[in-house]
């Protein structure tokens, strides 16, 4: 028995520290959300409960832009849901190995999987067992108490120093997501996909087309599924 108790506080450590350095890398990220939203007119609590219940940095950031800009409500409903639709693909990936587990695993699991929490669960036997399972729960909860003590830092940066978006953390977003994303380019469709995004997102910025980020991951995800089968067929 306490072999097993030492080997869950082990793992539930190791998850906790493999975490850490996604969990400062979006320090920046998350000041910037916490100011952005105070200094949008949201008030502390808004901004706080956010993070603690959206818990997507992303759809966070462009969410509380596009309310400020008076954007229509279904651009709003629209871009949420595009951006946050990566999670509903982590899920049907990491489904095989989850859905044997107990429920409330799956839910809570389900609600801390982050890019970066699913980042690290490449590993094929990840999610298999109470030791893999603690060592998720830690690596994602972690997680999940540092964004929203970013978050609690930036509202209160916001509410004291000028406009934090001069300072250039939002380059924290798009670091962020390259380190996330080139490790996982191990095909021709994929760097395809890939480069038509960042392409196509940059051209519908400076149109200041307003579903640009929509329409840029539509044609990147086209662009990458006409690849994958040119290639399967060759």
């Amino acid at each position: 028995m306490r072999a097993k108790s030492r080997a869950l506080k082990i793992a539930t450590l190791r998850g906790v520290i493999d975490m850490l350095p996604l969990s400062l890398a979006v320090l920046p990220w998350g000041i910037l959300f916490g100011s952005l939203a105070v200094q949008r007119g949201f008030s502390w609590l808004e901004a706080q409960m956010f993070s603690a219940i959206i818990f997507g940095g992303a759809v966070q950031i462009v969410t509380i832009e596009l309310i400020a800009d008076n954007s229509s409500l279904l651009t709003v409903l629209l871009t949420a849901f595009i951006i946050s639709s990566r999670h509903f693909l982590y899920g049907l990936s990491l489904r095989e190995r989850l859905s044997p587990q107990p429920l409330r695993w799956r839910i809570t699991l389900g609600f801390l999987l982050t890019d970066e929490l699913f980042a690290l669960s490449g590993h094929r036997r990840a999610y298999l067992g109470k030791l893999r399972l603690c060592y998720a729960l830690a690596a994602g909860g972690s997680f999940y108490l540092a964004w929203n003590l970013w978050t609690f830092i930036g509202i209160v940066a916001g509410a004291s120093l000028p406009d934090l978006t001069n300072l250039g953390l939002d380059f924290a977003i798009a670091a962020t997501f390259i380190a996330l994303v080139v490790p996982g380019i191990k095909s021709l469709a994929t760097l395809a996909a890939v480069l038509t995004a960042a392409t196509a997102s940059v051209w519908f910025t400076l149109w200041h087309f307003e579903l640009g980020l929509i329409c840029a991951a539509l044609l990147a995800m086209m662009v990458g599924f006409c690849v994958s089968k040119l290639g399967a067929a060759v």
